[in-house]
């Protein structure tokens, strides 16, 4: 209970399983209770989840029965279950009876019968040296009494454990490190199902933080990397900065592992010390990918990454790819591009990257083909671990070809980004949003025209169900561009639907403004919306259902006739990295051109 091993420990009792031949074992399992407490029991017993595998002889069947008793006395006090009874019966006899040399039958016949008892509930509960109330919203901590540790609630002993933990944040939160439990009195009263609990705390002294130091370098400055923590001496101790310390370090994608220590003693002069110890990754690294849509046609890309090049993890990254290909092979429908981003961490600040970009390109898409060459540089500043900030110059040259005829564009602009992002797991979330607001102001010279080109995208997540069994999903973005006349505006700045990251069903780029001639071309205003609801069908295979929407606008909305909307069903597997995305997408407002149907394939939640 609350940590402590009741019989032995489990190194003990593996040890006690010696090397034997296989002792086959039959089960009859028996719970006296229902529910949270049956499940807790049933996912406690080792003789029950390795029912279907031999023991390492009589002494590994008996040694995995003895430990039972620890584990599923765990449980039911995990649950508030103090006065339960536990017999585990191997060949008729208790366990606990047996020798380890004893003879036993192949396969043995174990009985395990748990009567859970009566539920406890809390009555005197007390935290003896708790920590004052901060009117700091950054220190706040949650109250224990909110996590059920209070007179009256059921006195399990995970709430105990929990108590504790919120009682020594509250104090590290006020700055003092070194808080500890001194003490936990746990007196349960069976003839009042009753449980008083004391639990006492040592709050240790106040501190700040100390000098940092650095090991496990090789091709980093560990100078550096001090830095980069953003850790700053004498600064009062603050465990979100530490986590803000390590978040940072994550972000440099330069280490393989990476651990920050602090030191087992406040210093005399009321320092703590920390310790950055760090296993750096290779230095290069390099990628492939493929997608494949049956509108949109096959998609391969590389990239080649150089993850430190100055030793301050300074990224080169090339990328590669050619897509748009479809059978009979047609290269002058292909899509190229390439270009190369170096990155530059710690500019300015250890939470500002300096990013510089150029890329080159062509592009056919239905309402036009593009050739470009472009730059960016800009700043990427790290607000907070969920706020994102970015600023960046941007130049494009491009050549067009559409129903214009051919056209150059020379435009040069400014770029500001806001990026809110608290999703439990991007590539698959199942709670959290996501919202992206972008506004970019433009000059055109060679039709002198200013522009501003803005986008809006909100995201929401809800799960529901054991382990996140369901989850519905919401995206809905929107978008405006302010400037001349769509023949002097630049056709990439206008606004596409249609695709596997738009309106699933229709081909990429081709829901826009449809002309007299039924030429479709790219608007003013874009409004889209996708909904889906997932399901685990098992531990790694989903299923889901979804319906995207969207339309694009000359210089009005249209009505609703125009919305164009698609629907389908998907698969998803579990590769550990994100799931394998498998979707099939029919157009419901199906236009002349459009396809049939469209398969989608990739790696990750379609939002």
């Amino acid at each position: 209970m609350f940590g402590i091993q009741l019989f032995g420990s489990q190194a003990d009792a593996d040890a006690d399983a010696v090397i034997a031949d296989p002792q086959l074992y039959t089960l009859d399992f028996q719970v006296r209770g229902e529910g949270d407490v049956e499940r807790a029991v049933r996912s406690a017993s080792a003789l029950l989840s390795d029912q279907n595998d031999p023991a390492s002889g009589a002494a590994g069947l008996l040694a995995k029965a003895r430990g039972d008793y620890r584990r599923i006395l765990a449980a039911l006090y995990a649950q508030g279950y103090y006065g339960g009874t536990i017999n585990i019966f191997v060949a008729g006899r208790e366990a606990t009876t047996l020798p380890p040399d004893v003879r036993l039958p192949d396969p043995a016949p174990v009985t395990v019968i748990v009567d859970p008892g009566p539920v406890f509930t809390f009555n005197r509960v007390a935290i003896a040296n708790r920590a004052p109330f901060t009117d700091d919203p950054r220190d706040q901590v949650g109250a224990p009494e909110d996590a059920g540790y209070g007179r009256g609630e059921v006195a399990r002993s995970s709430v105990v454990l929990r108590a504790e933990q919120l009682a020594l944040e509250a104090w590290r939160q006020q700055g003092h490190p070194k808080a500890e439990i001194i003490d936990r009195e746990v007196v349960a009263d069976h003839q009042t199902r009753t449980v008083d609990v004391l639990i006492r705390v040592s709050p240790g002294s106040r501190a700040s933080f100390g000098p940092v130091a650095v090991q496990g370098t090789e091709y980093m400055d560990p100078d550096f990397v001090a830095r980069q923590s953003g850790l700053t001496l004498g600064e009062e101790f603050d465990p979100d900065e530490v986590e803000r310390a390590r978040n940072r370090l994550s972000r440099l994608d330069v280490f393989r592992a990476l651990r920050l220590e602090e030191a087992p003693a406040i210093g005399a002069d009321g320092l703590l010390p920390y310790t950055i110890i760090v296993q750096e990754q290779a230095l290069r690294r390099f990628g492939v990918g493929a997608t494949y849509s049956t509108v949109d046609g096959l998609g391969v890309e590389g990239f080649w990454l150089h993850r430190n090049l100055f030793g301050q993890a300074e990224r080169l990254r090339l990328d590669a790819k050619i897509a748009g290909i479809g059978f009979p092979i047609e290269t002058e429908a292909f899509d190229y591009a390439f270009g190369g981003t170096f990155t530059k961490p710690g500019f300015w600040t250890p939470d500002t990257d300096l990013v510089a970009a150029i890329a080159a390109e062509r592009t056919v898409l239905p309402a036009f083909i593009e050739t470009s060459a472009s730059a960016r540089l800009g700043l990427n500043h790290f607000l907070s671990d969920e706020i994102t900030l970015e600023g960046a110059a941007t130049y494009k040259y491009a050549e067009f070809e559409d129903d214009f005829g051919i056209r150059t564009f020379s435009t040069a602009g400014l770029f500001g980004g806001f990026t809110f992002d608290n999703r439990d797991e991007p590539l698959d979330a199942t709670e959290g949003f996501f919202v992206n607001v972008t506004a970019e102001p433009y000059y055109e010279f060679i039709f002198g025209n200013p522009g501003l080109r803005a986008t809006a995208e909100a995201r929401t997540y809800f799960g529901f169900g054991d382990d996140g069994m369901f989850v519905l999903a919401a995206r809905v973005k929107a978008g405006a561009l302010l400037g001349p006349d769509l023949a002097e505006i630049p056709p990439d700045r206008l606004f596409f639907a249609g695709g596997g990251g738009s309106v699933r069903g229709y081909g990429f780029k081709s829901i826009g403004v449809e002309g007299p001639d039924g030429i479709v071309t790219g608007g003013r205003y874009l409004l889209e919306g996708s909904l889906e609801a997932r399901a685990k069908v098992t531990g790694d295979i989903g299923a889901v259902a979804f319906v995207d929407a969207g339309y694009v606008a000359a210089d009005t909305f249209p009505g609703i006739e125009d919305l164009r909307v698609g629907a389908g069903l998907g698969l998803r597997y579990d590769t550990g990295l994100g799931p394998l995305r498998l979707d099939v997408a029919i157009p419901l407002n199906k236009r002349d051109g459009d396809p049939d149907y469209a398969l989608y394939v990739g790696i990750g939640q379609a939002f």
